[in-house]
């Protein structure tokens, strides 16, 4: 028995430095081409659009913009340092993941020079400088009135549009599919909601929020658990599962910054004053367990369970960057598992982001049509359909601010609903998820001890729902039977 155990382990070690050593090749190669793409695209940007446009990975200098009176920037450094005021736009809501992304080689390289010095340092008795201290998402306080970011050029062409200076138009980019189900961003006054009421035609006396995941949609939900649900809850409760901004049949406007702020409200405006949901239960996946922990606190005493599937919840430790932290236990840029491995690609390389979008997204109808043939599969069609109705834009902000840029705000959140809110709390994880580890779930076990952890054996991130369904349903039935105790 020992000797086996210790080939396993042996066998485990090697696999774990060989993925080490494939993983540093493989991003290596990524970086240098996704420099190359950055040029690629902005030659055929301004072949097809008679402009440059900015991206996160260059920094080219100005000396001075203004935009309405209301934004100031000078050069520092090589970046920008913007003064706002009184603007619908908070610069605390954008992650600094959007435009600090170090290439492998020199976080490798930093990383083996701050372990030499640390060794050093022991070596002489010598204790380790502390940290600077630093805000969570970069932003300090100039004045009562003002708030200093520090950012780079792209991001302040960015803001300009959502400050009030010229006016943004929604068309799509050339490499932007504007088929009619893509091109809804032409309309921004609400999202893509399903709704589904008692067929009686009588009130519902209680309302479910459904929140689907990153590159997703409602259908997550209403291919799966709506079908399921007994007639018993389909005469009690209203089931209403959205678009978020950006995905499926929402708009998915080209000059949004897909801020936390801007999903919230975006949920306000198409469901809670559309539909007039004074209470409501909320269901959500992942990263939208994020938008629902928000939407929690905002609405403390709406609330009336709570149902986290997956919450993507990472404790910074003291003295770590809270958004760099997340950014490398979600993507933590390792060929293996091959979900990491996606997951790694989408959040570090934002031009091959935009490649996979461009021959995936952009030509979704002929790969819809070839995936249904193949398959001959409904479920796992959906959830392709899912995959292909985003824009790069979209997919790439909304993974940056929501993820990495909620790192400094779950926690007061978490905290929040410990405090303030009387509902039920459920979590529940697939013990074989990938992408997001168990402990996700029970670190917010320990922010909420009332919270109940429901493991699920044999499944993982997206199984965790398809494939049982059934059973799924039946949980949340018990969960939304109990809340009425």
């Amino acid at each position: 028995m020992r000797g086996s155990g210790a080939a396993r382990s042996a066998v485990a070690l090697v696999g774990r430095m060989v993925n080490d050593v494939v993983s540093f090749v493989v991003f290596t190669i990524l970086d240098l081409l996704d420099v190359t793409l950055c040029l690629v695209y902005k030659l055929v940007d301004y072949a097809m659009e008679s402009e440059w446009k900015p991206c996160y990975c260059s920094s080219s200098p100005k000396d001075m913009i203004t935009s309405s009176g209301k934004i100031l920037v000078s050069e520092s450094g090589g970046s920008k340092v913007v003064r706002l005021s009184s603007t619908k736009l908070q610069l605390e809501d954008i992650s600094d993941t959007l435009y600090s992304r170090p290439s492998l080689v020199s976080e490798v390289s930093r990383t083996t020079v701050r372990e030499l010095r640390r060794i050093k340092m022991e070596r002489h008795g010598s204790r380790r400088p502390a940290a600077a201290a630093r805000s969570g998402g970069g932003v300090r306080s100039a004045s009562p009135n003002t708030t200093t970011f520090t950012i780079n050029s792209p991001i302040i062409h960015l803001l300009q549009g959502k400050i009030g200076g010229d006016k943004s138009y929604p068309v799509p980019r050339w490499s932007d599919c504007d088929c009619p189900t893509c091109t809804s961003w032409n309309s921004r006054d609400s999202l893509f909601v399903h709704a589904e009421v008692p067929k009686d035609g009588g009130l519902a006396e209680e309302d479910v929020l459904f929140i689907h995941g990153f590159i997703s949609s409602s259908a997550f939900w209403t291919e799966t658990v709506f079908p399921n649900f007994s007639e018993e809850t389909r005469a009690r409760y209203r089931l209403i599962a959205v678009d978020l901004l950006g995905f499926g049949r929402s708009p998915k406007p080209a000059d949004s910054l897909y801020t936390l702020r801007e999903h919230v409200e975006m949920i306000e405006r198409s469901v809670l004053e559309r539909y007039k949901v004074r209470s409501f239960h909320i269901v959500a996946h992942s990263l939208g367990s994020i938008l629902a922990l928000a939407l929690a606190v905002k609405y403390p005493d709406a609330v009336r369970s709570l149902t986290l599937l997956a919450p993507p919840y990472f404790p910074v430790p003291k003295g770590e960057k809270g958004t760099q932290f997340v950014l490398r236990r979600v993507a933590p840029r390792r060929v293996w598992p091959p979900i990491a491995f996606g997951a790694s690609v989408a959040c570090w390389y934002e031009h091959i982001s935009r490649t996979v979008c461009l021959l995936v997204c952009k030509n979704h109808r002929f790969w819809e049509l070839a995936f249904k043939f193949v398959t001959r599969n409904r479920i796992r069609t959906f959830l392709m359909d899912g995959f292909f109705c985003h824009t790069h834009n979209a997919a790439w902000h909304t993974l940056h601010n929501i993820i990495c840029g909620s790192a400094g705000k779950i926690d007061g959140y978490l905290d929040a609903v410990r405090e303030k809110l009387s509902c039920d709390v459920t979590v529940i994880h697939g013990r074989d998820d990938e992408l997001l580890a168990i402990s996700c779930s029970y670190d917010v076990q320990c922010k909420i001890p009332r919270a109940h952890v429901k493991v699920v054996d044999n499944k993982d991130h997206i199984t965790i729902v398809v494939g049982r369904q059934k059973a799924f349903a039946r949980e949340l039935e018990e969960i939304w039977r109990n809340s009425r105790r």
